[in-house]
């Protein structure tokens, strides 16, 4: 299997629920651009996640989301650079928010401040639903599916990344323990030959002894440059720094976007849901 580093991966979706405005452009869109200059990224259209509002009108969402992608196309995002893709045609999405689900508690999702507000302000739909409320927990697994370290999102999106943040803590804490860790990370030291696994070791008691970030960064670093170790491998080496099992989903963290909160007509936050926007065509 191929090893991933998070921290050059970006990636950033738009939910299939109306039309594009210029918010879109200014908040989203133009830094997608940029991104594109920086990481390895994926952008992705995220046509479930439109079903969360609009699921008594499916049939809007496929002609939707082709629009959407037609207008990223002619804004300038780049599909030979970076991947393009719709979420429902990669079932992975679905399989991994349904175990998600499984150990998520629900007053994660019931403190996310945009179920509530949105709840308030959007009276025109029925959004008592599990889809709605547990849409931060698809989000979730969207990133989470990638092992992105990096989500571009506005201010007021940044609680979304800290549920993913906390959903993946609980996940690597359920599951990444193993019966034999510390003879399986010794093993996997030493693959990195005598010298990096003294380092590495150095490191970690720096880190654990001393609570010392710096050298926590310096190890993270170390282990991603290690060309011949294998995933699992990798994912003890990092886990291991911080705990005492595999860090198999990397925490993402929140990539905050210039500009991104574009006032509508009334002075709100630009918004399809709020009918304040002005249309990108």
């Amino acid at each position: 299997m191929i090893n991933v580093d998070p921290s050059r991966r970006v990636f950033s979706g738009m939910r299939s629920s109306g039309w594009l405005h210029i918010g879109h452009y200014h908040g989203v869109i133009k830094n997608w651009i940029q991104l594109q200059r920086e990481y390895e990224c994926f952008f992705f259209v995220a046509d479930w996640h439109g079903l969360t509002t609009m699921y008594q009108t499916p049939s809007a969402i496929n002609d939707i989301s082709l629009e959407m992608v037609v207008d990223w196309l002619a804004a300038g995002l780049n599909p030979g650079a970076s991947p393009i893709f719709l979420q429902s045609a990669v079932p992975q999405h679905a399989e991994l928010h349904l175990l998600l689900s499984m150990i998520t508690p629900v007053s994660w999702l019931e403190r996310c401040p945009t179920y509530k507000e949105q709840q308030e302000k959007i009276i025109d739909r029925d959004l008592s639903t599990y889809g709605f409320l547990g849409y931060p927990l698809l989000q979730t697994a969207d990133m989470l599916l990638y092992k992105a370290g990096n989500i571009p999102v506005g201010q007021d999106q940044v609680p979304h990344i800290e549920i993913s943040r906390s959903i993946a803590r609980r996940f690597n804490f359920l599951y990444g323990r193993e019966p034999d860790f510390e003879e399986a990370l010794e093993s996997a030291q030493k693959k990195m030959g005598k010298k990096v696994a003294e380092l590495y070791g150095r490191l970690r008691n720096q880190y654990k002894e001393k609570g010392d970030i710096e050298a926590l960064e310096t190890a993270k670093v170390l282990v991603k440059e290690q060309q011949n170790l294998t995933m699992n491998d990798q994912e003890r080496l990092l886990g291991g720094l911080e705990g005492e099992g595999r860090s198999i989903l990397p925490e993402p963290q929140a990539l905050l976007t210039p500009n991104a909160k574009l006032p509508g007509l009334d002075g709100q936050k630009m918004s399809k849901s709020y009918h304040n926007t002005i249309a990108l065509r």
